[in-house]
């Protein structure tokens, strides 16, 4: 049976189509998992399909007749309702990289990176220097860097201690990080409104959560009254951590997805070789 052109290309027309729908799915799950509030909104509306879809099962009339009416205007009332948050949503999928700075640094250089910001937060946190400082990884933080002071400068930890030590005019505001590069200084974040951090914390941790809610940034805070700790990553904020604490997640955290799944089947192997000598 001969196969005709206009038949390959209907097909590799599918194929296209597929893929298409495919990556859009993919971008927009990935873009739900790194922010919090979109997670929120997502889950929301996952929720009312799911109940709809049960009361057309056991057949619940009245249920359904007002879910009917929610799915009919939910997403008019989502928009209006919701509109500061689809705003930065959207202006967060049009700050989104391909390839973070971070990906592109060679194990030395990400080594010697951590190496650096360790030394300063140790230090800082010793003097009780209040700091806040921002690693940009896959979303970009380029909004923030335009209203900051930029410095384009290599990053050293005799470098961050001078921007947060108390007579720097720079100190208060925050320092933005891309690949092994301090970008800015002096920048400026919205606070988080959470319930879930601690009223008694102030400003920076406020700044950090927010930072960290609307992106996938690594934000480190250094206490001023008290000299602790803490990272806020992914919506979370951890507390009172420990400078190998912090090494730790920085090591974790900055190292290529491509990496760890590597070394995940190294150590799979190894198990599997060591089961076997058993």
């Amino acid at each position: 049976m001969a196969i005709n052109l206009s038949d390959i290309l209907n097909v590799l027309r599918k194929l296209v189509d597929i893929s298409l729908v495919w990556f859009i799915f993919y971008y927009i799950l990935k873009n739900i998992k790194n922010n919090v509030k979109l997670t929120l909104i997502f889950k929301g509306v996952a929720f009312v399909i799911i109940l709809k879809i049960i009361s057309d099962w056991l057949g619940f009339i009245t249920v359904g007749y007002l879910l009917d009416y929610i799915i009919q205007w939910g997403p008019v009332a989502l928009i209006i309702i919701f509109q500061p948050e689809i705003r930065n949503i959207l202006e967060q999928l049009g700050r989104s990289q391909l390839l973070g700075r971070h990906k592109v640094l060679t194990v030395d250089e990400r080594e010697h990176m951590v190496y650096e910001m360790v030394n300063a937060i140790d230090y800082l946190r010793k003097e009780r220097i209040g700091a806040l400082i921002v690693i940009e990884r896959d979303i970009s933080l380029g909004n923030y860097i335009d209203k900051a002071k930029k410095l384009y400068a290599d990053l050293s930890s005799d470098l961050l201690i001078a921007i947060f030590y108390e007579g720097n005019p720079l100190h208060d505001g925050g320092v933005i990080i891309q690949g092994d590069r301090i970008t800015c200084a002096g920048a400026v974040f919205p606070t988080s409104n959470s319930s879930k951090i601690n009223r008694r914390l102030g400003t920076r941790h406020r700044a950090a959560l927010g930072v960290a809610e609307e992106s996938d940034a690594i934000c480190i805070v250094v206490s001023e009254e008290t000299g602790r700790v803490s990272i806020a990553l992914k919506g979370e904020m951890l507390y009172n951590l420990t400078i190998d604490d912090v090494r730790m997640m920085l090591i974790d955290e900055l190292r290529p997805k491509q990496e760890v799944e590597i070394e995940d089947e190294e150590e799979i192997k190894e198990e599997e070789i060591y089961e076997e000598d058993r």
